[in-house]
């Protein structure tokens, strides 16, 4: 037999108050109710066994215990593990999370915050690069603006370029340490898997190893840059995109570590090693690099620590009357993958 669920106009009726009053006690509206009918109501919502509408709640609250949180791939570690720490924090705080995922599309960006409003959301964290999209970058910033205007909080993982607190992390100044680590280490010939050219956290970390390349007096050249999708199957191709053209790049730069973990897959196919033969870099330091061989060299961002920043930039304290932004340093991690024979680098 299927169960029957009390409605709100029951619990008013059988309580003898109006669905009005009913309505104020149960979904927390501001108005004021005596306590005389306060007790009755919750007495008989429990009694009938009475469950909230969370919806209805949301509305006469004008806010409910959902954050939001949108990433562009939730199967990449990065994002996972940014969301781990957004998560921790918004448990803490006794909220819900509700995820959802881009794959990269600034429309479905878009349209689950639009949705996340909607549902009254009391607050959202975005995280995700922009692109060099600016009619897509200020479509989303508009509807960050209603959703604000609304009452609720927003806060980005990306660069500064939304109304909203943002967590910067050190793309561009990470790469450029890399580079010149690697360079001091013995390098000199080198190629980049740069990602996307649209995606600005991609150029940003390949304009910061090319500066850092710089100081040393190395060029990278254009024909050692190639360009592909932000995923592991991105720089596998890549990789043998670049292993085609025979440039005799010697170090490869993948500006994401789940490229480079493709790149690797390419260069044992090619029936090459590394470091022997092809040394190969990432970026992010993701967990699961502890089961790559050879031991992945990487810069590290402290990812867990930037998704606990953003939930707090949008769940603590006042709304600020301007967005604020915090910037997470990166820390160059060398490993056996970049290591010059006969000069092992140690994990």
């Amino acid at each position: 037999m299927a169960h029957h669920q009390v409605t709100l106009a029951e619990v008013a009726k059988h309580a003898k108050v109006s669905l009005a009053t009913a309505s104020r006690v149960l979904n927390g509206s501001t108005r004021q109710v005596s306590a005389e009918l306060r007790e009755r109501v919750l007495a008989t919502a429990r009694e009938l066994g009475y469950l909230p509408n969370a919806s209805a709640q949301a509305l006469a609250r004008n806010t409910s215990s959902l954050v939001g949180l949108v990433v562009h791939d939730i199967a990449d570690p990065y994002f996972s593990s940014i969301a781990a720490g957004v998560t921790r924090v918004a448990e803490e705080a006794g909220l819900i999370v509700v995820l959802g995922t881009t794959s990269r599309e600034p429309e479905r960006e878009l349209a689950l915050l639009s949705t996340l409003r909607a549902h009254r959301a009391r607050a959202v964290v975005l995280v995700g690069t922009r692109t060099t999209d600016d009619s897509a970058t200020q479509r989303l910033a508009e509807e960050i603006k209603a959703f604000q205007a609304q009452g609720g909080r927003v806060a980005c993982v990306s660069q500064a370029h939304l109304p909203a607190d943002t967590v910067v992390p050190a793309n561009a100044l990470g790469a450029h340490d890399l580079a010149t680590s690697l360079a001091a280490q013995g390098h000199r010939e080198f190629a980049v898997l740069a990602g996307p050219e649209k995606l600005l956290a991609a150029r940003d970390r390949l304009d910061g190893f090319r500066a850092g390349l710089a100081e040393h007096g190395v060029e990278l050249a254009a024909h050692n840059v190639v360009h592909g999708a932000f995923t592991r199957d991105g720089g596998h191709a890549a990789m043998h995109e670049l292993l085609e053209r025979g440039t005799g790049a010697k170090c490869v730069f993948a500006v994401n570590d789940v490229m480079a973990v493709g790149a690797l897959a390419a260069v044992r196919e090619r029936g090459l090693r590394s470091p022997e033969d092809v040394a190969v870099a990432g970026f992010d330091d993701i967990p699961t690099l502890s089961d790559l061989v050879p031991p992945l060299t990487t810069v590290r961002l402290p990812l867990e620590e930037i998704g606990e920043r953003a939930a707090r930039l949008a769940l603590e304290g006042d709304a600020p009357s301007e967005p604020r932004t915090v910037e997470v340093g990166a820390e160059v991690v060398l490993r056996d993958s970049t290591a010059v024979l006969g000069r092992p680098v140690l994990s």
